[in-house]
């Protein structure tokens, strides 16, 4: 007689609960952790509101949309807010999957494609960190839903949907551009994609496309931004560049370890004794169908990942999320009409702990480690007491708002963020960055210049001191961090430049 587990019954009578219930565990726990345990956001989440408080049709860190929503969802319910809208981001990203696996290899075989993306790192831990990597994954997955829908049945109404979603996509991230040429290149490569070029939707599309990236294209071409891209393309060091590109192709495969693991369980390995597997059919697939999800499963990530060594980044255009969506779902192709499930208890177990595991980590990090080492995480700054105290401070010896806050990027964007005025950030190092302040407006708004102070001196750094060589340094200040442990006091080096 063959028992089944809780999670195989799930994934045979109720496959679209499973999916809904796993989506929204990952989103609580990832939600749940950051509010509780986060002192200050994690990654460059700061500095991403920080742009986005200018509203820009874009910045040197990319298009705008990721940073604009970020910044809304700060000024609507402060940090929680930002952490819930990515964990919405990855719950819809979740659901478009499976609903597009559902429409190629029927509903069971697409939850199992969902519960293996639990599995793929870059999908399931640094989520908290909202920016265009996450904001990129429901719409590039919603893109490929509706894409599919107008070429692989004929919903021709689809290629408007489609199209506003690469154009969203685009303004969130230039991997877009990718994932635009991979869609073209596909519609181009097939008969049956050649054939729905003869209506007229697809074209109606296309110029809405541009239509909705225009303001930003015309951004790119204004500040330069392309020019930029074209020089980095074409510079030297292609040895150093191919060290980059065999790197990132290993991380690549990294971030997958645990959805191998359980294809590997899965498989019976290390085989045991006979007996008897919950099986889960599906029926075939056509050529069309099968060469749309292994080649854009395929060519997404190594083009990003190609693109990105060529630019001399350290990871893929846009992040690695959006361009490994596809990855669960061509596991599940390449298995077959039948997939037989061993080792359903161990697997069970396995895919929990994959579920539950990085967040619990990630709170008992916090938690934890300050009593164990030294080393503080950045997670672990007291930004709301940061932004508060020179915010205050300001405003109480010049009688104006704080406006400007510049120096040290990462100390600088936590003042911006919790400040009560929500300073504008400056980038003193690279002023072209962030065009929004002028030298004009910290001669006529004055600033404050915080850098990390490694005594008690407090003496800036020579690259600060010579940028702005009339300011004096003031004594550094000393915060707490919430949990202290053993962790020395945080000392924030600052000085002020007066409004004149």
């Amino acid at each position: 007689m063959l028992h089944v587990s809780l999670f195989i019954e799930l994934l045979r009578s109720r496959p679209r609960s499973l999916v809904l219930a796993a989506a929204l565990t990952q989103a609580a726990l990832w939600w749940l952790v950051p509010v509780l345990f986060y002192t200050a956001p994690p990654g460059d989440l700061a500095l991403t509101i920080a742009v986005g408080h200018e509203f820009n049709l874009g910045s040197y860190w990319g298009p705008p949309l990721a940073a604009w929503a970020a910044e809304i969802a700060f000024d609507v319910a402060g940090m929680a807010g930002v952490y819930l809208l990515a964990q919405a981001c990855v719950v819809v990203t979740y659901l478009a999957v499976f609903e597009l696996g559902k429409a190629i290899v029927g509903a069971q075989h697409a939850a199992i494609a969902v519960m293996l993306m639990v599995g793929i790192a870059a999908l399931s831990v640094p989520t908290p960190t909202f920016g265009p990597p996450i904001l990129a994954m429901p719409l590039a997955a919603y893109a490929l839903l509706y894409f599919w829908r107008a070429v692989g049945e004929g919903q021709r109404r689809a290629w408007y949907v489609s199209a506003a979603l690469i154009g969203l996509l685009i303004l969130t991230t230039h991997a877009g551009f990718i994932l635009l040429a991979a869609l073209a290149v596909f519609t181009l490569a097939n008969h049956r994609g050649r054939k729905t070029l003869l209506t007229f939707e697809p074209w109606v599309a296309a110029v809405l496309l541009v239509v909705i990236i225009f303001p930003h294209l015309l951004w790119l071409d204004i500040s330069g931004m392309g020019t930029a891209w074209m020089a980095r393309l074409s510079a030297g060091h292609g040895g150093a560049r191919l060290v980059l590109l065999g790197r990132d192709l290993l991380l690549l495969v990294l971030s997958h370890a645990g959805m191998l693991l359980l294809v590997v369980l899965a498989l019976g390995w290390p085989a045991g004794r006979p007996e008897p597997v919950p099986v889960f059919q599906r029926h075939p697939l056509t050529p069309f169908e099968r060469r749309f999800v292994l080649s854009l499963a395929l060519s997404l990530p190594l083009a990003a990942t190609l693109i990105g060594a060529m630019l001399g980044e350290r990871s893929p255009v846009g992040g690695t999320s959006p361009n490994v969506l596809l990855s669960g779902l061509a596991v599940v192709v390449l298995a077959g009409t039948v997939i037989a499930v061993h080792r359903q208890w161990l697997i069970g177990f396995a895919w929990s702990l994959l579920l539950v595991a990085p967040p619990l980590i990630a709170a008992l990090s916090v938690a934890v480690m300050p009593f164990v080492s030294a080393e503080p995480t950045a997670t672990a700054q007291p930004a709301r007491a940061i932004g508060r105290y020179f915010g205050e401070t300001f405003e109480r010896r010049t009688g104006h708002k704080l406006a400007i806050v510049t120096g040290d990027p990462r100390l600088a964007t936590l003042v911006a963020l919790g400040a009560r005025s929500r300073p504008s950030f400056f980038y003193d190092a690279a002023p072209r960055r962030t065009p929004w302040v002028t030298i004009e407006d910290i001669r006529t708004k004055g600033a404050i210049v915080v850098w990390p102070a490694t005594d008690m001196a407090g003496a800036p750094p020579p690259e600060i001191k010579a940028r702005f060589p009339g300011l004096v340094p003031e004594l550094p200040h000393a915060f707490n961090y919430a949990i202290q442990g053993r962790l020395p006091l945080l000392r924030v080096g600052w000085g002020m430049l007066r409004p004149q």
